[in-house]
């Protein structure tokens, strides 16, 4: 799949180039090690499981964001932790950044989330993930 790489009006000349879009997400985990995910309610990958996570919005730093996406998604606070990886592959548009995460207080479902869930690492649903980066990242913050 190609994109393109910019826009210019004919008429004006006005030009828009386009790049990668950043999204930031956070793999929250309980004082016990468990890990906290979200069964998407929306959207693409809508019904499979992932961590919360969303595109950085403008004046927003990616820490800030990975903060604000897993309030609104499992309505959390964290505290991030260090930076698990950062994910993209050349036919899809975002870039994403993921960092690890302390859950403070227990998550509960939201208009984003239909379900959510403390996850042992052994019990990982590894078949019901939403995306290739989430299992990915999973992998990588249980290396």
């Amino acid at each position: 799949m190609s994109f393109p790489h910019s826009l210019q009006c004919e008429g004006c000349g006005y030009r828009a180039i386009f790049g990668p879009e950043p999204v930031a997400a956070a793999i929250p985990r309980d004082e016990d090690g468990r890990i906290w995910l979200l069964r998407r309610a929306l959207h693409e990958g809508a019904g499979r499981w992932t961590f919360p996570g969303g595109f950085v919005e403008l004046g927003e730093s990616v820490e800030d964001a990975a903060r604000r996406e897993t309030r609104e998604e499992m309505e959390i606070d964290i505290e991030l932790g260090g930076l698990v990886g950062v994910y993209s592959r050349a036919q899809e548009r975002t870039v994403l950044v993921v960092f690890a995460a302390h859950a403070l207080g227990i998550s509960r479902e939201t208009e984003e989330a239909s379900e959510v869930r403390a996850f042992e690492p052994g019990e990982l649903p590894w078949d019901e993930l939403a995306f290739w980066s989430t299992e990915q990242a999973l992998r990588d913050v249980l290396a």
